[in-house]
């Protein structure tokens, strides 16, 4: 495992920058982490808000086996696992890229997203840039209002509060054991199975890109969401998802 790390100050995209080492031909467990990014973005090109604070890391990742949505729902669970053994916490698996932190009788907050670029090389030189925002703390001011879905940071669940290195170092292993999982023959059921004991909102209803897509049941096997509509079951494998809090 490689064990080039990145520090930046500040830069536009910790993502943007790891798909450069990918290319040219950086190691798997290469990391490119910032302390902000000007430009940072998520799934469907959202813009990833990044005060100081939080955790913003790229890491490069061998591709799976298997389907290749099934990594970025792997990376979240094993990610939420490891935040959880380490410092108790027990964040859920929104499909198919966030975490989120539940609490009785109030709506859920995002902890946590993930993003999957796939840098097409040929053969083994193939690697998948893991990007991971975690919020560690949030300064005053630190997040615009209007979220879709309320924040919530570690500095709330966790005390003391560990610094972003450390999490930092937890995350990376995290990410490297999803990937290492997913290559073994029976990683892909495995996973499958951490993922719905994880998942967010089964039972509950959901919307895709605005339009009622029914209830959510579970995780398929090549990692789409499947949802049951009237009576039938339906995959969805790609969209904006919005969950009614159960």
């Amino acid at each position: 495992m490689s064990t080039l790390r990145e520090h930046h100050d500040e830069i536009a995209s910790t993502q943007s920058r790891a798909i450069e080492l990918a290319r040219a031909g950086a190691p798997e467990g290469t990391r490119v982490v910032a302390t902000t990014q000007t430009a940072g973005y998520g799934r469907l090109g959202h813009r990833w808000e990044s005060p100081p604070g939080g955790l913003y890391l790229s890491v490069l990742l061998r591709p799976p086996r298997t389907s290749d949505a099934l990594l970025p729902l792997a990376v979240g669970a094993h990610v939420a696992d490891a935040l959880g053994q380490m410092w108790g916490i027990r964040p859920r698996l929104k499909w198919p890229n966030d975490l989120l932190v539940a609490r009785e009788s109030s709506p859920a907050r995002k902890l946590a997203g993930v993003l999957l670029d796939a840098v097409a090389l040929a053969g083994p030189e193939a690697k998948v840039v893991a990007g991971i925002g975690i919020n560690v703390r949030i300064p005053p001011g630190g997040l615009p209002s209007g979220l879709s879905r309320p924040a919530v940071a570690l500095e709330e669940l966790v005390t003391p509060c560990p610094t972003v290195r450390e999490v930092e170092e937890v995350v990376v292993s995290a990410a490297l054991d999803a990937s290492r999982s997913l290559a073994e023959p029976s990683g892909a059921g495995r996973e499958v199975e951490r993922c719905q004991q994880l998942l967010f909102g089964v039972g509950a209803r959901a919307w895709v890109d605005g339009a009622p897509a029914g209830r959510i049941r579970r995780i398929a096997s090549d990692g789409a969401l499947v949802v049951e509509q009237n009576g039938e079951p339906m995959t969805i494998r790609a969209g904006d998802l919005r969950v009614e809090d159960p």
